[in-house]
């Protein structure tokens, strides 16, 4: 015989998920579902009308031959038509076409995009347009529930559920450079997903999903909504991201520990200059290959992504000084950052 806990007039309340909806009174349909597949339904019937497919065609590849297309997902986020996905969905494409919920196909236009943060705004021009909000990824919680809609594999408006696995993650990005405060989720996603919304349980977008490890279970990572802000705004007024070049290439070295402790650094390695681009603005400020660079503009540089992190658009044009060790001396020189364009990119 099976036993059936009773409620006792001690028992604390019933929790209810924070969604903004009421529990369904008894005999409708709605008194089935729990505190969490409301939380769910609900952020899904409010976001779920922002995400559009996207198939993109004649894609250049960068360097590499072209490829035929492929495809991905995104969502609107302003009533006029635009839109966030990754930059590897519709980097290098020919034509973007773009599918919204409601079945329509629209033409696509490319407004800018960042291999560095994997984002890219493109517009579509049409009617009852649906956007969805972004929210603030700086309140977010380990634990917390956040869900995934996109287009995996092409089955269209596909939605999971998960956890906010962690918080502050890097990860590497195809041009290079090293992107911090990743979030990290097990709300499952697979190709198709990429530039799809990541939200929370109030239906506003929290990440931009970018990645999964394979053959790995339940790791996906999310790009945070508030930098996903901050590269949109960019990408609208310029088209690209405004960063500094001193046109050197490298590698992270590790310093002896007499070098550390006699020229008092503040790193015990730094960014070994293996490359100095012909007039540009290292070769001009005297930085010569086998140079360690170890400090800009007064920061410490314990590596090429130090380095990457310091050399942002407020840099550009400003004479600063970079300690580099040269032969086991340390020497100060001034360089100042020019701006770096976009170009092709793996």
């Amino acid at each position: 015989m099976t036993l059936a806990a009773r409620p006792v007039a001690s028992d604390p309340p019933p929790l209810h998920l924070g969604t903004g909806t009421t529990p369904a009174p008894p005999g409708d349909d709605g008194a089935l579902l729990d505190a969490y597949s409301r939380a769910v339904v609900a952020a899904v019937e409010r976001a779920g009308p922002a995400v559009v497919n996207i198939e993109v065609h004649g894609l250049t590849g960068g360097r590499h031959p072209s490829r035929e297309g492929g495809s991905g997902s995104g969502f609107l986020f302003t009533p006029d038509g635009l839109i966030l996905t990754n930059s590897h969905v519709v980097h290098g494409a020919r034509r973007i076409e773009v599918t919204v919920q409601d079945g329509r196909h629209l033409e696509a236009s490319l407004v800018g995009d960042d291999p560095d943060t994997d984002l890219a705004v493109i517009r579509v021009t049409g009617d009852d347009l649906r956007p969805v909000s972004l929210g603030d990824s700086g309140t977010l919680r380990p634990g917390q529930l956040v869900i995934a809609i996109g287009n995996p594999f092409g089955f269209q408006a596909s939605v999971t559920a998960g956890v906010v696995s962690a918080l502050g993650r890097s990860q590497r990005k195809r041009s290079g450079r090293l992107m911090d405060n990743i979030i990290q989720t097990d709300a499952a996603l697979n190709p198709g997903n990429s530039g799809g919304p990541l939200v929370d349980s109030r239906g506003e977008v929290i990440g931009v999903n970018t990645a999964v490890i394979l053959p790995a279970q339940g790791l996906c990572f999310a790009i945070p909504a508030n930098t996903a802000r901050w590269v949109a705004g960019r990408l609208i007024q310029h088209g690209w991201i405004r960063r500094g070049y001193l046109g050197l290439g490298g590698q992270t070295a590790t310093l002896q520990r007499r070098l550390v402790r006699d020229l008092k650094l503040g790193a015990a390695s730094g960014m070994l200059v293996l490359h100095v681009e012909p007039a540009s603005p290292a070769q001009t400020a005297g930085i010569q290959e086998g140079d360690v660079i170890v400090a800009f503009g007064g920061s410490p540089v314990g590596g090429v992504d130090d380095l990457h992190r310091l050399l942002t658009e407020g840099r550009i044009g400003v004479a600063a000084p970079l300690t580099v060790v040269r032969h086991g001396e340390k020497r100060e020189l001034a360089v100042a950052p020019v701006e770096s364009r976009p170009r092709d990119q793996d």
